[in-house]
């Protein structure tokens, strides 16, 4: 053992595994390197024998759970979890194996009602669902940093800033899909959560230092009741680089060369980009190849892609080429809501000078309250209020407005006052 693993065994022994006394770090503190899990790296459960123990060991488990998933992002096909780590007080840790494990709703029941504790929830809670694990409550420590105002939120920092430790974070990137899990990728897994518990308790105590605990509890609240989201509609319209096609036969290419890939890279189980990247999307849409020749000269098109894969793409730019003017895609339909704010000046002068106003005293009180702005309160809330405000302007009018458009009741407490002053201000 070197010695700074003897440093952190020995911490560990004296804390429980908790902070250090200090909450942060002190200026030129060094953090101790946390380089193996507490009870050692957990076996994967990969059969439904192994993950009735796990679930009977966190049923009977106390306080919080800790949650994390990895996903194969830029290798596989879809966002699925790959692997889940848990953490909780009385069960230790586990590590499952989605493949094997494919359906973890019994797990999820087991932890009804208890709270989860996962860093940016946001990310992974779409792929827990797919599996069956939904909570019913949550404490995201990367929100909770935000909102205590940390200007670093991933969790290697705050870990480091907190508790004093420092992560090994080299394999967050890698293909999680491999089998099997190397030990290495094992290890950096299972300290992902070995100290999110005493992560989410320092927190919640620095948020109820600066009177923000309740704010966070309204954040988590939020996240944790909101429905999954519908499908993306036309999903092609979001390739890289789609503002330079104006055309609609240059975007029904796009439209046709999107799905082929899609199909593809969902029948080889492999990320789209792998197929054909975006730009060549658009390289082919703007230019509009006559045969597969003019195509491989194309950028993207180049000498390792073989004549079968050349065929395919040109056969989708064929078909696009070959529809009626009525089965061409429109241009994207006008968003919902207010124009871009660059075209105010133009459209709405008075709209302009409110949004000018406006953004200036949400950007003094989120600097007050030590905040992101965005967090304080979304850009889009704050356009929809300037660009359609309240007949009456009272701070009744005001807050009613910010409800209609999501804003939670911490918010709405806040920003009010500057809000309403700022709209009587260019009245």
């Amino acid at each position: 053992m070197t010695d700074a693993q003897e440093t952190a065994a020995d911490l560990r022994t004296t804390t429980g595994g908790g902070p250090p006394d200090d909450v942060v770090v002190p200026p030129g503190g060094v953090p101790i390197p946390l380089l193996e899990p507490r009870e050692g790296i957990p076996p994967v459960v990969a059969d439904a024998d192994a993950l009735a123990e796990v679930v009977a060991a966190f049923a009977a488990g106390t306080g919080p759970v800790a949650v994390d998933a990895e996903r194969a992002s830029g290798y596989r096909y879809g966002q699925r979890a790959y692997l889940v780590q848990l953490r909780r007080e009385g069960a230790g840790s586990a590590l499952i194996d989605p493949v094997g494990c494919p359906d973890l709703s019994a797990l999820g029941e087991a932890l009804s009602g208890t709270e989860w504790i996962l860093h940016a929830a946001t990310q992974d809670l779409p792929c827990l669902r797919e599996i069956g694990m939904v909570p019913t409550s949550l404490f995201d420590t990367e929100l909770a940093g935000r909102l205590a105002g940390f200007p670093r939120v991933g969790l290697g920092a705050m870990v480091e800033s907190v508790l004093g430790y420092a992560l090994e974070k080299g394999h967050s990137a890698v293909d999680w899909s491999t089998r099997p899990l190397p030990e290495p990728w094992l290890r950096y897994a299972a300290l992902d959560v070995e100290l999110l518990v005493d992560l989410r308790d320092a927190l919640e105590e620095e948020l109820d230092r600066q009177g923000k605990l309740e704010w966070a509890r309204q954040e988590f609240d939020a996240i944790a009741s909101a429905p999954p989201a519908p499908p993306r509609k036309d999903p092609w319209r979001r390739t890289s680089g789609m503002h330079k096609v104006r055309r609609r036969r240059q975007m029904a290419v796009v439209r046709e060369l999107w799905e082929s890939r899609d199909r593809i890279a969902q029948r080889r189980d492999v990320s789209p980009g792998k197929v054909l990247g975006d730009a060549a999307i658009v390289e082919a849409a703007l230019a509009l190849p006559a045969n597969v020749h003019t195509l491989s000269a194309l950028p993207g098109y180049g000498q390792r892609m073989g004549r079968r894969q050349l065929d395919q793409w040109m056969a989708a730019v064929d078909r696009a080429k070959a529809l009626p003017e009525s089965e061409l895609p429109q241009p994207g339909a006008t968003p919902a809501g207010p124009p871009p704010p660059r075209s105010w000046a133009d459209k709405d002068p008075a709209a302009a000078a409110r949004l000018a106003a406006a953004r200036t005293a949400v950007s003094a009180l989120a600097e007050e309250l030590n905040l992101p702005q965005e967090n304080l309160i979304t850009p889009d809330t704050v356009r929809r209020l300037c660009w359609e405000p309240p007949q009456r302007l009272d701070a009744d009018a005001v807050s009613g407005s910010l409800a209609l458009h999501g804003a939670r009741p911490w918010q709405i407490e806040q920003v009010t006052p500057v809000l309403l002053t700022a709209l009587a201000s260019t009245a």
